[in-house]
């Protein structure tokens, strides 16, 4: 196959998987809806240089993804594919960026086993399917040291042109930068300094390049940061960079967790590719620029660990940079044991089938309790929301366990296969049923759990949009209203304090959601002002007139 076909094949590919049914579920509080609402805001409002929520600063995150979801939405509307469309673009992105650096740094088979191996593992292929932040931040950060570490190779052989690839890393980290935050900038150094540790100081270069790197990622920060501080002054740098070093102090918004949180995150959440990335080789074929780059890729797994294990904030997201490095180790993996050059421990072998049988019976388990929701409600006894959201009429079918039974039955062939030796085989199937799984769950079940978890909420807000009232939900936090309400700037500032809306001289209608739990108390204080419409699925909704 020449190289063009291979790479339209890859798009091809990628298409296939990322856009399919993108928007066919409602975006999940609280990240999908606050980045979409946050882009819609721009829209609405034309300023495009400060991120907003509510109509007021929102200075938890640079703009440019936000950038990217307002142009998506200029394109095709608010709505859920518009807010998911440049996760998937930057889907079909990634599988192309790995399938060159695979066939450069190696060769086709290898970059082939790459994009297989990122395809096929679940939190990577479900993340390019949302509408969160992450997928361009981890792209840009992985470009940035794709190219640090070409920089450093060329500058080892003392190659020509070696300025281009510094210059690249820069710009990426930058754009990282502006993406999500320092973050990226952080991660990118430490793991840099992790690889002089494993290379014993080899990589370390002249004091220019240093800087040539330094002042061009700045000049990349600048284009926003910079016009901002000019325009506004320091305050929303300010409070941005104290909200990032609270991140790190405290268990932001409830998103606490054990010290190894991450580590069974990734662990679960990537397989197959996660039992892979332990090579066991009978001989060694690497070249200086794949060693080099086989130490960047295992700095950079173990810097974004241990960085989100101390930090307080636990949310799965933040380790998912992870994906990259490890996809990139269980390619090499592979790559080396269906040409017998490498082998998997019986620890490995068992790891993938027991690992697969939990996620069998995820999926098989979640159409059988679908079927027969009651079985939940003695566990929930003492959940009185939890018991409102299962009473949602959802339709299941006993069919929708077959895709579960099929990939129980892939995982138990493939690992009867490595134990035959007949390798390629078996992770070839394992792989292809990791991908038509995760349609079927993205597809078929996810829907079904969004209806239990806040369609009545959601149903509620869309049912006001275009009519002139307050909306507020209490007693928890949700960007859903606004989002979904399509709630229009230009409403008085005491619409914004919830004690205001609540016993205030409101002048136009006043709609409130809470949680069952917080019914009692609403009405024990607010009773005389309040009109509960309904109840559904554990939510309440009241109606207060001025």
């Amino acid at each position: 196959m020449n190289r063009f076909a291979s790479y339209l094949l890859v798009a091809a590919l990628g298409a296939l998987l990322f856009f399919h049914s993108l928007g066919k579920v409602p975006l999940f509080d609280w990240d999908e809806i606050n980045f979409a609402e946050s882009a819609r805001e721009m829209m609405v409002t034309g300023n495009y240089m400060r991120v907003q929520i509510n109509y007021e600063p929102f200075w938890e995150k640079p703009p440019l993804f936000f950038w990217m979801q307002a142009a998506s939405m200029h394109m095709f509307g608010v709505n859920e594919f518009a807010a998911r469309f440049p996760n998937a673009v930057c889907g079909v992105i990634t599988l192309l960026v790995l399938f060159g650096m695979g066939r450069r740094l190696h060769n086709e088979q290898f970059a082939w086993w790459w994009v297989l191996l990122y395809a096929g593992t679940f939190l990577p292929h479900l993340y390019f399917k949302s509408g969160i932040i992450d997928p361009w931040f981890n792209l840009f950060i992985f470009l940035g040291l794709y190219y640090l570490g070409s920089f450093l190779a060329a500058s080892e052989e003392r190659l020509p042109g070696r300025m281009t690839p510094l210059l690249l890393s820069a710009l990426f980290t930058g754009l990282g930068i502006l993406t999500k935050g320092p973050v990226a900038l952080l991660i990118v150094l430490l793991t840099y300094l992790v690889l002089l540790l494993f290379r014993r100081g080899a990589g370390l270069v002249a004091v220019k390049y240093y800087l040539v790197w330094g002042l061009t990622a700045a000049a990349v920060t600048s284009l926003w940061f910079g016009l901002e501080i000019l325009q506004h002054g320091w305050w929303f740098v300010n409070e941005f960079i104290t909200y990032q070093v609270r991140l790190a102090q405290t268990k932001d918004a409830g998103h606490g967790g054990f010290l190894l949180y991450h580590f069974v995150v990734v662990l679960i959440g990537c397989f197959p590719a996660s039992l892979l990335i332990f090579r066991f080789n009978n001989q060694e074929h690497e070249t200086n620029r794949q060693l080099l780059f086989r130490n960047l890729m295992v700095a950079s797994l173990l810097v974004v660990l241990a960085v989100f294990t101390l930090v307080k904030t636990k949310i799965v997201h933040y380790s998912s940079f992870t994906y990259l490095p490890i996809g990139y180790l269980a390619a090499a993996t592979v790559y080396g044991l269906v040409n017998q050059t490498a082998r998997l421990h019986a620890w490995q072998k068992t790891g993938l089938l027991v690992l697969g049988l939990i996620w069998s019976i995820l999926f098989i388990g979640l159409p059988l309790v679908g079927n027969h929701i009651g079985w939940l409600q003695p566990l929930l006894q003492k959940d009185p929301f939890a018991l409102g959201n299962i009473q949602a009429q959802v339709e299941w079918n006993y069919w929708l366990v077959l895709p579960g039974v099929l990939f129980l039955a892939a995982v138990i062939l493939s690992f009867v296969w490595l134990r035959q030796r007949k390798k390629k085989k078996a992770l070839l199937l394992l792989l292809v049923a990791c991908t038509g799984v995760m349609q079927v769950l993205l597809t078929a079940f996810t829907p079904r759990i969004e209806r239990y978890s806040q369609h009545a909420a959601l149903e509620f807000f869309q049912s006001l949009q275009g009519q002139d009232v307050y909306i507020r939900t209490i007693g928890y936090k949700s960007y859903a209203p606004y989002f979904y309400a399509r709630v229009q700037p230009g409403q008085r500032k005491e619409a914004k304090d919830e004690n205001w809306l609540l016993t205030g001289p409101v002048d136009k209608p006043t709609y409130f959601v809470s949680k069952i739990t917080a019914k009692e108390w609403l009405l024990r204080d607010h009773g005389p002002r309040l009109r509960v419409l309904y109840e559904k699925n554990g939510f309440v909704f009241y109606e207060r007139i001025p």
